[in-house]
Order: C-alpha cells, then structure tokens, then sequence
C-alpha cells in the first residue's frame, strides 16, 4: 500500500508541476506563444489550453474532488498528449523532442493505475 501511494502521489505530482504550474507561469511568455503558432494554432488556443491544463492538473491533485472529474481530467490529459504527438510530427517530423508528449503519457498512465490500485484496496 505504501509503495502505490508513493508512486502515485509522484507521478501525479510530476504531471501537476509540468501540465498545472508551468503552464500558469508560462503560458503567456512570448516563447510559448511562438510555440502554439509554430504549430499552426490560434493565439487563443494557448490560452484555453493553459485554462483547461490547469483546471485538470488541479482536478488530479485534490484529494476531495470526486472521481468522475478525476476520470474526465485523466481523459483530456491523454488527449492532449495525444495530440501534442500528433501536432509536433506533423510539423517538425520524427525528432526527439517530438517524442516528449510520450514520455508524459507514460506517467500519466502510471498515474491513473496507481489511483484505481488506491481507490479499489479503500473499497475493498
């Protein structure tokens, strides 16, 4: 049980510090916009997506916050991973960075096993 904890609360921690706190304090900077036109988006669509990263990176590490919303945020984040994959290959093509979105995946994914591993042993 110790062990599921630990590895859940670091996993989630990682993906609240890079998809909830960079965002909020970066998100704005000329380089990230640059970022999102680069890859062919609206300036607006940073902002919403700084809105919506944050509110999920919240929704993820707050204890209280049922776990349908949980599901929901585990859910968009997976789809932005998913579409950060597909917007950098489109774009740059197959290069390292490119590959980061993957990397993010992976502990989100370890994540959201970790939390079914803690809330299935409080059911049971």
């Amino acid at each position: 049980m110790k062990k599921d904890r630990i590895i859940f609360w670091v996993t989630t921690g990682m993906i609240f510090l890079f998809e909830g706190v960079m965002p909020a304090l970066t998100s704005q900077s000329e380089m990230a916009k640059e970022g999102i036109r680069h890859l062919g988006y609206p300036d607006y669509f940073g902002v919403m997506l700084a809105f919506f990263k944050v509110a999920g990176a919240l929704a993820l590490i707050v204890p209280q916050i049922p776990g349908r919303i949980k599901e929901w945020a585990y859910a968009g984040f997976a789809f932005d991973f998913i579409a950060a994959l597909v917007s950098n290959w489109a774009i740059n093509g197959p290069k390292p960075m490119t590959f980061s979105p993957v990397v993010a995946m992976v502990i989100l994914i370890l994540s959201y096993v970790y939390y079914h591993k803690l809330i299935d042993k409080k059911t049971a």
